[in-house]
């Protein structure tokens, strides 16, 4: 178990300091030994209030399969969760405007943790309750500044415009598959309107090392995490999952203790590091495997449903 003080370092520092390794060459993982799968965690009370009666989970990589579509087998599992009067928060890095459809889907109601921290959404509203944005010259600087430091050429980027529209708008070179729903711009067009986040990529180097020289130059002034592959986030200052979590957390009435949370990439370390219990997939990026208390199936293996039905699931 985590303990509160390990949990708020945690917080502290995987926002800011972490990506350095989150995705090194080779994908080292750090020394010391790997949670098994099903070796940790405990039984469910018999009666009254459940051992954990919040349930945290990522949203791509974890509760979703690849073809982003939640399974019967996890969407039974949730109402195990339900059934045992516990509740499902979502804390994604997604933005509420892109995650809501798939709220819709597995009919959640509630708050939601989205932007990786940066926006509490009502989902039963339909409404953010909070949001918070970036400095546009900020991210500019930040953006060039890793591009010295790397001395690779021109990094692909995209950003993710302001609430209450958060359009993807990308690079041409940002993907080779872009999508209907995502805005194409060249780049100084990127910094035009007000933004939430920086996404960048390098078709040759590393994502470690490109979220390592973003920490290096702007570490003291935004937040760098690492939340898909071939994507580092710039955020604003202080941002990353333990906070949106903590302030879902404060007024849904629950303590990191009473919390079992569950993701897959380094973007997860500060949610899995403030939960009570952290579950990483077994699809996991290694970072995150060698923290967690317990290591799930993967996403397509329905690992979070799997957790749960030992967890919620009646003798």
């Amino acid at each position: 178990m985590h303990t509160a003080d390990a949990a708020a370092a945690a917080a502290v520092s995987t926002s800011v300091s972490t990506p350095t390794s989150a995705s090194a060459p080779g994908g080292t993982v750090p020394p010391g030994p790997v949670p098994a799968p099903g070796a940790l965690l405990p039984r469910p009370r018999t009666a009254g209030r459940p051992r954990f009666p919040l349930v945290a989970t990522d949203l791509d990589g974890t509760l979703l399969r690849g073809d982003l579509t939640v399974s019967p087998r996890s969407r039974a599992a949730l109402a195990l969760v339900r059934a045992a009067g516990a509740r499902h928060l979502v804390v994604t890095g997604r933005p509420a405007a892109s995650c809501r459809e798939f709220l819709v889907a597995i009919g959640y109601r509630g708050l939601a943790v989205c932007g990786q921290g940066a926006q509490l959404y009502d989902a039963s509203a339909d409404r953010l309750l909070v949001s918070a944005s970036l400095d546009r010259e900020l991210a500019r600087s930040v953006v060039e500044r890793t591009e010295e430091a790397l001395g690779a050429g021109p990094l692909e980027l995209a950003v993710v415009t302001a609430a209450p529209e958060n359009r993807f708008v990308v690079t041409a070179r940002f993907t080779d598959r872009m999508r209907p729903e995502w805005g194409l711009a060249g780049r100084e067009e990127l910094w035009a309107a007000p933004i939430e986040k920086v996404l960048m990529r390098h078709r040759t180097v590393a994502d470690g090392l490109v979220a390592a020289a973003a920490v290096r130059v702007g570490g003291g002034e935004v937040a760098v995490t690492h939340s898909e592959k071939g994507m580092i986030e710039v955020l604003p200052a202080g941002t990353d999952k333990s906070v949106g979590l903590q302030l879902a957390a404060d007024r849904m009435g629950f303590t990191p203790a009473e919390t079992i949370a569950f993701g897959d990439m380094p973007n997860d370390i500060p949610l899995l590091g403030w939960a009570g219990y952290g579950v990483a997939m077994g699809n996991a990026h290694p970072d995150l495997i060698a923290m967690a208390d317990e290591v799930a199936p993967a996403n397509e293996d329905d690992g979070v449903a799997v957790v749960l039905e030992r967890l919620f699931a009646h003798p």
